[in-house]
């Protein structure tokens, strides 16, 4: 074997290697725990709204199971999760519930405070509030 030949195949070789060892970054719905994490936050969130005098007077007449499958569903698809959200539109299933901005940041406080005890990092926090923003208008006085 040439010389060159014999330095040729350690390089490759390790070239091999590190393309397959090479991490991605996680997606969010991994930074978020996966399925756990999110079912973690949808129930963290749920007992936030319950303490919240608030905004826990929008889910009196709420089917609080099918709320939390369908909010783990939405958070799940949203992340990039297997998951695919069976539920209405926003705006279809907030018309007539009329919810200020003032409600809709005390679910977003609600929802950082679970994602902090979560210990999920201000970077994914970031993320998921950046996708849930625009629902805002969504929701508002309908």
């Amino acid at each position: 074997m040439r010389f060159s030949a014999m330095l040729a195949i350690p390089l490759l070789c390790s070239i091999f290697v590190s393309s397959c060892s090479h991490n991605t970054a996680p997606s969010l719905y991994q930074q978020l725990g996966g399925a756990d994490g999110i079912a973690a936050i949808t129930d963290g969130l749920l007992r936030e709204i319950e303490q919240d005098k608030r905004i826990v007077h929008h889910f009196a007449d709420t089917d609080i199971d099918r709320f939390r499958t369908l909010l783990a569903e939405q958070l799940c698809q949203l992340s990039g999760g297997p998951c695919v959200y069976s539920g209405g539109t926003m705006q279809e299933s907030h018309t007539g519930f009329n919810i200020s901005l003032a409600d809709y940041d005390a679910l977003v406080e609600g929802l950082i405070k679970v994602m902090q005890r979560q210990q999920i990092s201000i970077s994914a926090q970031n993320q998921l509030l950046a996708l849930l923003a625009p629902m805002y208008k969504d929701i508002s006085y309908r």
